[in-house]
């Protein structure tokens, strides 16, 4: 009865877990790509896979074949084909013509997947053509600079549909790892070296998943590694356009006139100014680069990158920062917030927006 039980609740487990590797979201899923690089991923994963099962199921029909009409009847020895060249041949072969198979497109791909040389090439007016973002990351969140239009973001990355985007990956306390499930495969951001690589986002498939991708950390950082996500905007080009011209026409923090929201930008520019930056130019000092770029906080979806972005996950998240994100920085150096402040400043950042 013992071992009954054991083999049912093993069944269980088996069928549960069955079950759950379906379950997933079409913007976090690399089983349903994106993108360019997903969707060659995404086949050479199809490609040995059949390669695998394929072989799976020769084996097993070759095994009860053998089991069942090779089975011994009586005393007599059977033909012994121990030595044999041609099976040996046989068997030696058939493997090598199946990596063959599956390492030929492996390797093209990865050498094309690899080629970043796009990213130094300069036009006849001497600046490059090619869109650069280059990526920091950090205890649990993550920095955007584009370096060419001269911008600096924080927790949403927005990038062009249809156009290749060439990443610089560098990490800036431990390692991490930068993921866009739907849009590419992972790449490590280390603190020693920079790593480059690029991908593309698909018009269609942005519009499938509302123009907003999840990306994610995959690499074990830290207590809060689960929740270090990040979101994508791709739009199509000449919103991404008017996207960078309403960041680069902001040179100043914005001037607000309603009583609440001047009561926390003065709360804001006595307490939170020297690490969170309001303007996003990249000039900005790196005293200020330690925190998140706050400029179009108001505009962002999520907020910690975690949270839906409305008043009340504000309100929680200034409220006490290490029930959100446990271990963040913010938590060691923030002194806790009256009510009325907590109010002030949510009103002030809710009010962070560069575009119309």
């Amino acid at each position: 009865m013992k071992k009954l039980a054991k083999w049912r609740l093993f069944s269980l487990l088996a069928f549960m877990a069955l079950i759950l590797s379906g379950c997933g979201k079409p913007y976090l899923s690399t089983l349903q790509p994106a993108g360019e690089v997903a969707q060659s991923q995404y086949e050479l994963m199809k490609l040995s896979t059949i390669i695998m099962v394929g072989v799976i199921a020769i084996v097993t029909i070759i095994f009860l074949v053998v089991v069942f009409r090779f089975k011994r009847k009586d005393e007599q020895i059977p033909k012994q084909v121990e030595g044999s060249h041609k099976l040996e041949i046989i068997w030696t072969v058939i493997p090598i013509l199946l990596l063959l198979v599956l390492a030929v497109p492996t390797v093209v791909e990865t050498f094309r997947l690899a080629d970043v040389s796009a990213m130094d090439e300069v036009n006849e007016e001497g600046e490059k053509d090619a869109l650069v973002v280059n990526v920091r990351a950090n205890l649990y969140w993550w920095e955007f600079e584009y370096p060419n239009q001269k911008i600096v973001t924080s927790q949403e990355l927005v990038v062009p549909t249809d156009e290749k985007v060439y990443f610089n990956l560098k990490a800036s306390d431990v390692k991490h790892s930068f993921w866009i499930p739907s849009i590419g495969g992972k790449m490590d951001t280390n603190t020693d070296n920079v790593n480059k690589f690029w991908l593309n986002f698909d018009s269609e498939g942005a519009e499938k998943a509302g123009e907003l991708f999840y990306g994610k950390c995959a690499e074990l950082c830290g207590p809060s590694h689960a929740l270090m996500d990040f979101k994508v905007r791709a739009l199509p080009n000449d919103e991404f356009d008017q996207w960078v011209a309403s960041m680069q026409a902001v040179e100043e923090p914005v001037e607000t006139e309603v009583a609440l929201e001047q009561e926390g930008q003065a709360l804001f520019n006595e307490s939170c100014i020297s690490c969170h930056a309001v303007t996003p130019g990249n000039d900005t000092p790196e005293a200020a680069r330690v925190a998140p770029n706050l400029t179009n906080f108001g505009e962002r979806a999520y907020v910690a990158g975690i949270l839906e972005n409305n008043e009340e996950n504000i309100k929680k998240w200034l409220a006490d920062p290490e029930t959100v994100k446990p271990g963040n920085k913010m938590s060691k150096t923030y002194g806790k917030l009256t009510p009325q402040q907590i109010d002030a400043l949510t009103a002030y950042l809710m009010s962070l927006k560069v575009e119309e």
